[in-house]
């Protein structure tokens, strides 16, 4: 048997040795970042097939994390930027770009909500920033605004709701129409809003007129002495005849006649009562005529919206908030009814169930 150790071994042949081991071991430092070690160096390279941007936990970064439910985002912010939502300043703009470096642009409707049981006293209920329209025959022009809240072309409008119990009790309903309506598709001496017309919708109005003598008048909802201008009971009432046209929920030959009052004095005293120069009827033609034809068409509108709902707070939510919240934005996007104790119209239902409203984040959602 050769003896190895008294075998001597020329000086290039220990130099070669040499290289190939500083070979190996650089490949195999390299590999490890790219390489399933697992299975030895013959397994392809891969790239990680559904990557979690967030911490495990739901976390896109300290201050800004998904619910284990996937139904809203909780955003907590400084006291002086989260003040500001309550003052009727908040910045609309930083919540948007802040929503697209997470998810891509995928909603229709960005809903702000902030971390109070009642709204401060002097602020909205709810207000709407509408960011593009993109539909024609409604009173409106064609616009679009996307970019500057971050988006690249699907952002319809932001909702701002001073307290998380309005999801529920409204104006939530009120809010998302705006986006259609009122940009004069009738006459109206409250700016945004039905005011005095039969529209008797969400955006406000009556669907009873009642002549009292001469020029005074009295509106009914429902059934009862009443109405509002601006908005009609929250959450209590689904949308109406023409606020499903302008929706794009039902075509003209769907869309009834609407009494609009010129001049409209309410009263002072009395529930419902007011006086008016003249009752002027438009019907179906006269609006169309006055607007164009809605396009695209009810064949062609948009009935399945998508939206993002994020909670804003000084601190993390509490769990009991969150399971409310939850229960709330689940009961308002269902397909169907809501449970029998949440006791009020969701959108699916307020459409006539002819459009639905998705608010559940799905990793397709997530950057």
């Amino acid at each position: 048997m050769q003896n190895f150790s008294s075998t001597k071994i020329p000086v290039y042949v220990y130099l070669f040795l040499i290289a190939i081991a500083l070979a190996c071991f650089s490949c195999s430092s390299d590999d490890s970042n790219d390489m399933d070690n697992q299975g030895g160096t013959d397994n392809p390279i891969i790239d990680n097939p559904d990557p979690d941007p967030t911490d495990g936990d739901g976390n896109f970064d300290e201050n800004f994390a998904l619910d284990k439910d996937n139904r809203f985002v909780n955003y907590v912010l400084p006291a002086v930027d989260y003040d500001k939502f309550l003052q009727g300043d908040g910045d609309f703009e930083m919540v948007s770009k802040k929503v697209y470096e997470s998810f891509n642009d995928d909603f229709d409707f960005i809903f702000i909500l902030s971390d109070e049981e009642n709204k401060p006293d002097g602020l909205y209920f709810g207000i709407t920033r509408k960011i593009k329209n993109d539909v024609e025959g409604i009173g409106s022009r064609l616009y679009d605004n996307t970019s500057t809240y971050g988006s690249q072309g699907a952002l319809k409008s932001i909702i701002h709701m001073p307290a998380t119990k309005f999801v529920r009790n409204g104006p939530f309903l009120h809010e998302i129409v705006h986006y259609w309506g009122n940009y004069g598709f009738i006459p109206t001496t409250v700016g945004g809003h039905w005011g005095y017309s039969s529209v008797g919708g969400q955006l406000g109005g009556f669907d009873e007129l009642v002549t009292i003598t001469g020029n005074e008048y009295k509106g009914r909802l429902n059934g009862r002495d009443g109405f509002g201008v601006n908005a009609n009971g929250g959450n209590s009432i689904p949308y109406s005849n023409l606020e499903l046209y302008i929706m794009g929920l039902i075509g003209a030959d769907e869309l009834a006649s609407v009494q609009v009052a010129e001049n409209p004095v309410r009263s002072a005293t009395e529930r419902g009562v007011f006086t008016a120069d003249n009752i002027t009827t438009y019907t179906a033609t006269d609006l169309i005529a006055r607007n164009g034809e809605r396009m695209p068409s009810t064949q062609n509108a948009q009935k399945a919206f998508k939206g993002i709902a994020v909670v804003l707070s000084k601190t993390k939510l509490s769990d009991e908030k969150r399971a409310e919240l939850n229960t709330n934005l689940e009961n308002f996007s269902r397909n169907e009814a809501p449970d029998t104790s949440w006791g009020l119209v969701n959108f699916w239902q307020a459409t006539g169930e002819r459009a639905t409203l998705d608010v559940t984040i799905s990793q397709e959602n997530i950057k």
